[in-house]
């Protein structure tokens, strides 16, 4: 049976928002809840003490402190003399008020409005020793402990990587003893990224650019033992460029890396990142998804926003959101991180936005069950903050407010300042406090945006073009393998004819590059090649497809 928790307001006093607020949470978190009313007296009180038997009783006094005082001196005696003076109460009001009220002794828990909505749930799920404010319980030390720890709130993540080692590891110390991040993604320069096992290759020119320059396994282990104070976060690091399961390995051992995250097409010669040819990074990146599930560590396949990023159709980001969670799911992964990056490519609208993440999480649902659990992660796009802090602060509250639509169990923060430069610690709690701001506004009851025709509408036509090219691509199936939609060979060949294709990869000799596309009415769409007309994605693909018949591929 649920635990109860009775609410009211004390006095004469009429503001209900707050003790109605804390109510609905309470009732997220499992509680059954009972709303006594306004200005209750104290034998109202004690008489639902006595009927409900609650776990606890909720009250709140938004008035003068004075008042507040004597309140609480009178129902503290007639608690007394009702012979209830054992029974646990709270209280929420405004920070001089809520001072009164941990003078009275009256109170088990008082919130003045200051607390994060995270600690509220802490609190009512039992992960505080003792009273609020009291020392929390040593936190879940894998992702899946957080989510469900701090439910039904998602978790905040940020990325985070400066120039220098030690202003990094001084950072993230920062960020633990702020308690406002749950999960710091370390940053590696490029240089790591990509020759971390091979130092004698590296650029010293090129040394923090991109993140911060970790060089020996040692810095991994700094850089976590600065986490553990604060509210000790989950870390997770960028997967390498190549030499993925040696980065595994490493974070693993180092950082106890909370999830990998590696991609499906990319980190090679078709991003310039690395210079694997694709068919062996595709085949590497597969290992790598597999090496993870082996160890029992969750994934996060960064794959759809990288072609969007590079101007594809949002039919083919649609199509690389499925094929990423399918070769997930073949290689083992068990609990899969779906990062949706929204505003992306700028210009997107919010409705088309929605409507092709909508379309994203139909198509893998049809792959969830108890073998292959999926947590939504959301994010802002990167590319589309403007340079100017008040605009991008804008952005990013909007960003969230869009993609709470979406019920992600994590929100990957993009700092307001990172179109202009990496973000320090300051402005990373800056950027994760407007997001919580959006949060305590519009986490419960806000509009189903979700619901719009417009949106419902992009999300099915973005299905049947994404299932269109799917089943494109599984027709290219070679004798030599049991299912196209995992081999390198034909993976590659999709990408080579251009079933696979966005504009920034022209010239590339990896891809074909000869989609053009273009934002019309806030969608990105594949258009003619004179730009006049939409291309629907059935002619798209037989023209990649004629191409080929007709040995008009380049090879590489």
């Amino acid at each position: 049976m649920a635990k109860k928790i009775v609410g009211a307001t004390l006095g004469h006093c009429v503001h209900v928002a707050g003790v109605l607020n804390f109510l609905r949470l309470a009732e997220a978190c499992g509680y059954q809840t009972t709303f006594l009313g306004v200005g209750c007296s104290d034998q109202e009180l004690i008489g639902a003490l006595r009927e409900e038997n609650p776990e606890y009783l909720a009250v709140s006094y938004r008035l003068t402190p004075e008042v507040a005082r004597k309140l609480f001196a009178s129902l503290k005696n007639s608690l007394q003399e009702a012979g209830l003076l054992h029974k646990k109460l709270l209280f929420g009001g405004t920070p001089p008020v809520a001072a009164e009220a941990r003078k009275s002794g009256l109170f088990t828990g008082v919130f003045s409005g200051e607390e994060e909505e995270a600690e509220i749930v802490a609190f009512l799920k039992g992960q505080t020793a003792g009273e609020l404010g009291a020392k929390k319980r040593e936190p879940g030390k894998t992702l899946l402990e957080r989510i469900q720890e701090k439910a039904p709130y998602p978790l905040l993540r940020h990325h985070f990587g400066l120039p220098g080692l030690e202003e990094t590891i001084a950072g993230v110390g920062r960020l633990a003893e702020a308690g406002i991040l749950d999960v710091i993604s370390l940053g590696p320069d490029q240089n790591a990224q990509e020759s971390f096992f091979r130092p004698e290759e590296m650029d010293p020119a090129q040394d923090g650019a991109g993140g911060v320059p970790i060089r020996r396994e040692e810095d991994l282990i700094a850089l976590y033992r600065a986490s553990r104070r604060g509210n000790f976060p989950l870390l997770r690091c960028y997967s390498g460029t190549r030499d993925l399961i040696l980065w595994g390995e490493l974070t693993a051992r180092t950082i106890k890396n909370a999830w990998g995250a590696v991609p499906l097409f990319w980190y090679n010669r078709l991003d310039g990142r690395s210079d694997r040819p694709l068919r062996e990074a595709i085949a590497e990146n597969q290992q790598a998804m597999a090496w993870y599930a082996a160890q029992g560590i969750p994934v996060e396949v960064n794959e759809a926003h990288h072609w969007s990023l590079r101007g594809a159709p949002d039919s083919v980001a649609v199509a690389a959101f499925y094929l990423a969670a399918y070769n997930a799911k073949k290689a083992g992964v068990r609990d899969y991180v779906a990062q949706l990056m929204l505003n992306n490519p700028p210009g997107t609208s919010g409705a088309m936005d929605l409507g092709k993440c909508l379309a994203k999480i139909a198509l893998i649902e049809r792959l969830a069950g108890p073998d292959f659990r999926i947590h939504r992660q959301i994010r802002a796009g990167l590319a589309s903050l403007a340079v100017k802090p008040a605009v991008a602060k804008g952005q990013l509250a909007a960003s969230t407010l869009l993609g709470l639509a979406l019920k992600p169990e994590i929100i990957h923060v993009v700092a307001f300042c990172e179109a202009d430069h990496a973000a320090t610690p300051d402005e990373i709690i800056e950027s994760c406090g407007i997001v919580q701001g959006v949060l305590k506004n519009s986490f419960f009851d806000a509009p189903d945006l979700a619901a719009d025709p417009a949106v419902q509408a992009r999300r099915d036509e973005l299905i049947d073009e994404a299932e269109l090219l799917i089943e494109t691509i599984q027709a290219m199936a070679r004798s030599e393998s049991d299912d196209p939609l995992t081999d390198p060979v034909v993976l590659q060949e999709a990408v080579r004819i251009g079933l696979l294709d966005a504009p920034q990869l022209k010239g590339n000799p990896e891809a074909a590059g000869r989609v053009r596309t273009g934002i019309i009415n806030g969608a990105c769409r594949a258009l003619s090649a004179d730009g006049r007309r939409i291309l629907g994605e059935e002619e798209r693909l037989q023209q990649a497809i004629s191409r080929r018949l007709h040995g008009q591929v380049q090879e590489n």
